[in-house]
């Protein structure tokens, strides 16, 4: 009795040794963003991390939205040093360091959802996710959302509109067209932009409709011109993951982190489309009034950013005429 006893005791050491272990050996990752729980960026992210804690790998993530780990443009340095495990990025804010990553928000240079679906495809972005990963970031899911303008008291449609006024721009590109419009810029986060309104820091902004909407930037605005047949707006705005994260993971990690990113990215192509029609809804129901781009207002902003954001681009950047012809180039 006294053996079978010390044996079931062994047993139950050996058992508890062992869930120990595999708790011990379970990997966690940290993925920061800047957005609210609600938004479609969140929801890209909760779907990867669905997916891989499913897969039983031994992988979890977990998520820090509303900038409560890092703050919005200071996510990418802890991502490629690999002090913060993923995130959810816009590329453009990396912008300073990386001036390649500008043209992934470049007015007029991306025309459609499905547009942006065949840059995501093309050797363009090959050549972008190639500097990324030589920096220390590989890109896991591919993402392009598109976005407007909003006034505090008045409509924007065209370049006149902007001529005095106090704008924010989500990047470098689009704040050297707005100022060559004549408007002044003021640089901030998307999140930021709402405060910045109320306290009447800003008189207008272009975020993406997503952003609009989960700001809740409709409470600040007097007219609202969303995405229709003229978008001027898209950004890209992917799910990253320090490559000295992902060198840690074992193959299966991988693969499950593969698999969820894949899942990730076709909800978000879907989801982005619908943001759009769903931020012209939020306004309108808000007593927003709403203004469409017209294509003759559309030609005019694409004239003005060929003459300041592309040449620029190509001044500053070594090689980058041969990198913008090369998104250019993509049908």
């Amino acid at each position: 009795m006294r053996k079978l006893l010390t044996g079931a005791a062994a047993a139950a050491l050996l058992v508890s040794g062992g869930l120990a272990d595999r708790a011990q050996a379970e990997t966690t990752l940290r993925l920061s963003h800047q957005w609210s729980t609600s938004d479609v960026r969140h929801q890209v992210a909760e779907i990867i991390k669905t997916h891989v804690e499913e897969a039983g790998v031994d992988l979890s993530i977990q998520i820090f939205p509303t900038q409560s780990l890092f703050k919005a443009r200071e996510q990418w340095q802890p991502t490629s040093r690999g002090q913060l495990d993923m995130t959810v990025f816009p590329l453009a804010y990396a912008g300073g360091i990386h001036p390649e990553f500008n043209l992934t928000l470049m007015p007029g240079l991306v025309k459609s959802h499905e547009h942006a679906a065949r840059l995501n495809a093309s050797p363009f972005m090959d050549e972008i996710k190639g500097i990324a990963e030589d920096s220390g970031v590989k890109i896991l899911v591919d993402g392009y959302l598109a976005g407007g303008f909003a006034g505090k008291e008045s409509c924007i449609t065209s370049p006149d509109d902007v001529q005095g006024l106090q704008t924010r721009a989500a990047g470098k590109a689009f704040e050297q067209m707005l100022a060559s419009a004549g408007a002044s810029i003021a640089s901030m986060a998307s999140s930021e932009i709402y405060n910045a309104m109320q306290t009447g820091v800003l008189d207008a902004a272009n975020t993406s409709s997503s952003s609009f909407v989960s700001f809740r930037i409709y409470e600040q605005v007097a007219c609202f011109t969303p995405v229709a047949d003229y978008a001027l707006w898209f950004m890209y705005q992917p799910v990253l993951i320090s490559m000295r994260s992902w060198e840690r993971l074992d193959d299966a990690q991988r693969a499950a982190l593969e698999a969820g990113a894949e899942k990730a990215e076709a909800f978000y192509f879907e989801e982005a489309k619908k943001q759009d029609a769903n931020a012209r809804r939020v306004f309108e129901e808000n007593g927003v009034e709403i203004a469409l781009m017209t294509e003759a207002e559309f030609n005019a902003w694409r004239e003005i950013a060929a003459q300041s954001s592309y040449e620029a681009f190509v001044e500053s950047v070594p090689d980058g005429q041969r990198l913008l012809d090369k998104a250019l180039a993509v049908e």
